[in-house]
């Protein structure tokens, strides 16, 4: 088995492997960005970058393929020169205030503080704490304070129920058209990836929507808070909720999610990503279809049927005390007549099937 040297300690590697795997392989950290799992390595971001003994600039390392005697090192200072520079460019790229929101308003330049006034910005990120761009700033040292981001050209795409899709947060990073394309295979969100000359306003990850199937996917793929849930806007931010494991209550496929509970109530749901069957998907029900467990409408006790009303069962047999009679206050809304239930003629027709069948009590007496 092939060698290399990483970080001067000799490891060993399978052919095929990518520097990224090989680090991970043996517990070294090399943040990444734009790398997601089942998807092809791009090295957009470049993040990842390493130095290889030999050559004369830095390498991506998700998607430069490990060779026998080489010698890297992840973690050199003009790694982390480099790693910080990409860092402050994608924080100067669009509005990024996280990391100002605990400094005077005197140290923030106008564009920052005209951030505060576009659409969803009147308050902190949503994904404030859960934000891969925002951990790397902090360990890299990079601060923001006076910095002119750009404000102006950033598309906005808000029409949806489910998703706000503010590109002013976007790094250009790919992971959610990797998970629309390559993950769930719905091709909705075409690469914007070509010429510069041909995009003078930036890369946008814009969706098709005649494809999209509101699966969420692209969210959860999203390592900032260019992507977030409409309708879990300023709930919580990072480990504000309590994550509890679950199995989606719709189909019979067994998707394991993630409920994120505040107070009481779930606010939001993600996938397992190393949970199967799903192995991190969802569709849009699963993702998107739990305001009913907290819904006045919903039955908190088994009913049974008394008349016109339904009765609520307390005990577990028949008798005095065991079911309570609901008044109408509090009582379902009783079933539309024959609602649910079949015309005398078909049940004649149901129970004469039935007989024919072998087995049958009634078939085997004639």
């Amino acid at each position: 088995m092939p060698t290399l040297s990483l970080n001067d300690r000799t490891v060993s590697f399978e052919s095929g492997q990518t520097i990224l795997e090989v680090a991970r392989q043996n517990d070294v950290a090399i943040p990444t960005l734009c790398h997601l799992k089942d998807a092809r390595p791009t090295g957009g971001c470049r993040i990842c970058v390493v130095e290889v003994e030999g050559s004369d600039q830095l390498l991506p390392a998700c998607a430069t393929p490990a060779g026998a005697d080489m010698r890297i090192f992840t973690d050199s200072q003009i790694v982390r020169t480099a790693r910080r520079a990409i860092l402050e460019m994608m924080l100067a790229s669009g509005a990024h205030n996280c990391l100002l929101m605990d400094q005077p308003e005197s140290s923030w330049s106008e564009s920052q503080l005209a951030i505060m006034q576009q659409p969803w910005h009147d308050t902190i990120c949503p994904a404030h704490g859960d934000c891969r761009l925002q951990d790397l700033a902090i360990e890299y040292e990079v601060s923001v304070a006076g910095i002119d981001q750009k404000i102006d050209g950033h598309p906005l795409d808000d029409a949806t129920p489910m998703i706000v899709r503010d590109y002013s947060r976007c790094i250009g990073c790919g992971r959610c058209i990797q998970a629309c394309n390559e993950v769930q295979v719905n091709a909705a969100i075409p690469s914007p990836y070509g010429r510069r000359e041909d995009h003078p306003n930036g890369w946008y990850p814009l969706v098709d929507y005649e494809n999209c199937t509101h699966c969420g996917q692209c969210l959860q793929a999203c390592p900032t808070g260019a992507l977030f849930e409409k309708k879990a806007f300023g709930l919580a931010t990072g480990s504000e909720a309590e994550k509890v494991r679950t199995t989606c209550p719709y189909c019979g496929v067994g998707c394991q999610q993630w409920l994120h509970v505040k107070d009481g109530r779930v606010i939001k749901v993600t996938a397992v990503e190393e949970g199967a069957p799903n192995l991190g998907r969802l569709c849009v029900k699963g993702r998107f279809g739990y305001d009913f467990i907290h819904s006045p409408e919903r039955l908190t006790h088994p009913l049974i049927r008394e008349g016109e009303t339904f009765a609520k069962l307390l005990g577990r047999g028949p008798g005095p005390g065991g079911r309570e009679v609901q008044t109408d206050q509090t009582a379902p809304r009783p079933r539309r007549p024959g609602r649910h239930q079949l015309c005398p003629q078909h049940q004649r027709r149901l129970l004469q099937y039935a007989e024919t069948f072998p087995g049958n009590h009634r078939h085997q007496q004639h």
